[in-house]
């Protein structure tokens, strides 16, 4: 039988400013039907952040995310994936509120504090569609993406044991893995973990075949058969390492959080172009795309009827 691939969409995320797409969903209206059109793609996890309607920027707000997550969840039978990773400048208390209230089968879990260096991008435009964008990029500078040992327990304990939801393990470098290991050790995180490679990030672990490879290998000997693995390539690195990951046993992550574009120099339109672009080289490879119903078989998740919008 074919493996079973299951594909993750990152729709908006907290990294893109809106002057760097005019496709780049912002309103809870753009969201859900972003979403709604890339779960009809072929994604079965949404991985979703949400925006603040008026000027694009990230928002931790419940509120906002309450607008998007029942239409969603009344149009598809995707997995609702929320990000406790939030954005600039928002604190660990802050990025956890809307999974707090919305009870998910999925959260993002970042596995370790570290730079978060998206000021490159800054120099590349001249003119900006809102005055906060040139200084939000700037500010990371400077800016500790704070995911402590402590940050870590209140996350698995509140959301984890207090909502049952699981977790998208998010490991931008090889001590991640370990940070990981070292939960699993105690008994904080059971398998199957879902643990998604990020490479790319200015701050991680570089967008390399031969890294991929190497958190690959160290995954394994400290995961064994407790985990599965997907990944994510930031920018042009998106489609190549997404294929790289499905040769090597992998699930795949896309969507425009993770790259704007779908080919050199073309924007993608929306998240289900890229959706239905990696579903298409999934197939080539003689690989079936996992059901949302697939996919919480594989994972272990508790089903759609217990979360809280």
């Amino acid at each position: 039988m074919a493996r079973k691939v299951i594909i993750t969409c990152a729709v908006t995320g907290s990294v893109h400013t809106p002057t760097m797409s005019d496709y780049l969903p912002i309103t809870p209206d753009e969201i859900a039907e972003q979403a709604i059109g890339a779960a009809e793609a072929g994604a079965s996890v949404l991985h979703l952040h949400a925006r603040n309607p008026a000027d694009g920027q990230p928002s931790p707000d419940p509120d906002v995310f309450m607008q998007f997550l029942p239409r969603i969840r009344a149009a598809t039978d995707a997995v609702v994936n929320i990000s406790t990773g939030g954005g600039m400048p928002m604190t660990v208390h802050d990025r956890m509120q809307a999974a707090l209230r919305a009870e998910p089968e999925m959260a993002s879990l970042n596995m370790g504090t570290m730079n978060f260096g998206l000021y490159p991008a800054a120099e590349r435009y001249s003119e900006w569609k809102y005055d906060w964008e040139p200084a939000f990029l700037e500010s990371s500078r400077d800016f500790v993406f704070r995911n402590t040992f402590a940050d870590i327990e209140t996350l698995l304990a509140e959301l984890g044991e207090g909502c049952g939801t699981r977790f998208e393990f998010e490991c931008y470098d090889v001590g991640h893995l370990y940070t990981l290991a070292h939960f699993l050790d105690r008994g904080l995180v059971r398998p199957p973990l879902f643990v998604q490679f990020v490479l790319g990030i200015l701050g991680g672990i570089g967008a390399d075949p031969d890294n991929l490879a190497f958190m690959k290998r160290t995954a394994d000997k400290l995961f064994g058969d407790a985990y599965r693995f997907s990944v994510l390539g930031a920018g042009r690195h998106q489609m190549p390492l997404a294929s790289m990951s499905a040769a090597m046993g992998g699930n795949v992550r896309v969507g425009l959080e993770d790259n704007l574009f779908l080919d050199k120099g073309v924007p993608a339109r929306n998240n289900a172009e890229e959706v239905t672009r990696i579903r298409g080289i999934l197939e080539g490879l003689s690989l079936e795309v996992a059901t949302p119903a697939e996919t919480r078989e594989l994972l272990g998740l508790k089903g759609r009827d217990q979360v809280a919008f």
